[in-house]
């Protein structure tokens, strides 16, 4: 079964179809989609991972983030275009186009990388908490689960996640900004952190931070979240404005400053913190236990809102590909969500190796299944008889060619490391 947007003139239709000039409130409702994928793809490992660069590497990595989010923007935007010209999902418009097979793989292929995601969720959420308000990882780890199966539960499932993200990413932004502050970094040496530069040691991290923050399956489950809302081709431009925009520069920028943060407290105190745990305690001395309470604050916001975005993205997905219903709100696709929340909570339990190095290799290996997710959007938003006028340009040509490129490559490099 596909989703059968509805299309009604009510106050979600683009004021400008109406003759009327869109009021901020009617802009502001805007805001969403690109967030949730946001919230999915700055969790623990995208924070891990920025840690793990600003302490080992200083400012050096930061380029990384820069050119990712640029990457990350046209994919978005891409999904975005993509899920406003068709009435399908992007999943089903795969089948239609490109062939069952095609769908159905894309589909299974987002939901094992949601797998992947959902242990570090839930291992980041509990590990946020027992640092925040003491006692222990698994407990607050299952609490973490249970809320956000509550969450799922509700009638209008989507409508209060995504209100309950643009809210927790807000939080991020605050808990960040106010800890990179407090730490005093060298905001010269950070600039100079924005010209490429490769550590020939960095490895594996190198690649798990271009799996987060270049993240093809978020993307994709932009379209999704398109539909969910009911928005207009008509609306496009606003859309950009309001949410693509602000939502992919919001997690850019938050990725940023962690890996400002790691890099004062290293040159501060010449402390390397590979953990979020010892960054929050060499933070304490350096910027106040206010420093560390608000950076802590924004762990718990980036696991807990990634740990909702992530189990729903994969139920959705694995539901469009076996032919379900493809909302949040079927009962299917709920019992999907559920079975992704379990499945992190119960590595979780049984998982004997650290909690740090499963967030990595987790996040470095969606870098196999991103290439594949990549070519079906370039492919399916190049075709004049899916998108009408909102077919890729000859300047988003490039740049998804570019990304496609980047991404094959940091594959290639990734099977490399783990087989060669």
């Amino acid at each position: 079964m596909t989703i059968r947007t509805k299309r009604s003139s009510s106050a979600m239709s683009p004021p400008a179809a109406r003759g009327l000039s869109p009021t901020l409130p009617q802009m502001l409702a805007l805001m969403g989609p690109a967030f949730v994928a946001g919230a999915w793809r700055f969790g623990p490992g995208a924070l891990t991972s920025a840690v793990q660069a600003g302490s080992r590497y200083g400012y050096t990595l930061l380029w990384v983030i820069l050119i990712s989010a640029v990457l990350m923007f046209v994919f978005n935007d891409m999904a975005v275009r993509l899920g406003l010209a068709s009435t399908d999902s992007i999943v089903a418009t795969t089948k239609r186009k490109l062939g069952r097979p095609v769908g159905v793989l894309a589909g299974c292929g987002v939901f094992a990388i949601t797998l992947m995601f959902a242990v570090g969720n839930a291992v980041g959420s509990g590990l946020a908490l027992s640092l925040l308000l003491d006692g222990s990882v698994v407990g607050w780890t299952l609490a973490c689960t249970v809320a956000v199966g509550a969450l799922v539960a509700m009638r209008n499932a989507y409508k209060a996640m995504e209100r309950l993200l643009v809210a927790l990413v807000g939080l991020m932004s605050v808990g960040f900004l106010a800890s990179t502050l407090l730490s005093d970094p060298d905001w010269a040496a950070a600039a100079k952190g924005l010209v490429p530069h490769f550590p020939a040691e960095a490895g594996v991290l190198l690649i798990a931070m271009i799996g987060t923050n270049f993240s093809i399956n978020s993307a994709f489950y932009t379209g999704y979240a398109i539909h969910e809302r009911q928005l207009k081709r008509e609306q496009y431009r606003a859309i950009t404005l309001m949410d693509t925009l602000p939502g992919n520069i919001a997690t850019a920028l938050m990725a940023m400053l962690i890996i400002i943060v790691s890099a004062a407290v290293l040159h501060a105190t010449g402390t390397v913190a590979n953990t979020f745990p010892q960054l929050a305690g060499v933070l304490e001395p350096l910027a106040g236990r206010l420093g560390a309470v608000l950076f802590g604050l924004g762990f718990f916001a980036a696991a807990f809102s990634s740990m909702a975005a992530n189990a729903s993205a994969g139920g959705t997905l694995l539901a469009d590909a076996l032919g379900w219903s493809g909302s949040l709100s079927s009962p299917r696709v709920k019992v999907l969500v559920y079975g992704v929340l379990v499945w992190g909570a119960l590595v979780t339990l049984l998982a004997k190796g650290s909690p740090i190095e499963l967030i990595i290799v987790a996040q470095a290996l969606t870098v196999l299944v991103a290439p594949f997710l990549g070519i079906i959007l370039f492919l399916l938003t190049r075709r004049e008889d899916v998108m009408g006028d909102l077919k890729n340009g000859p300047w988003q040509t490039l740049f998804a060619l570019l990304g496609l490129v980047a991404i094959l490559a940091i594959s290639g490099r990734l099977l490399f490391k783990l087989f060669g």
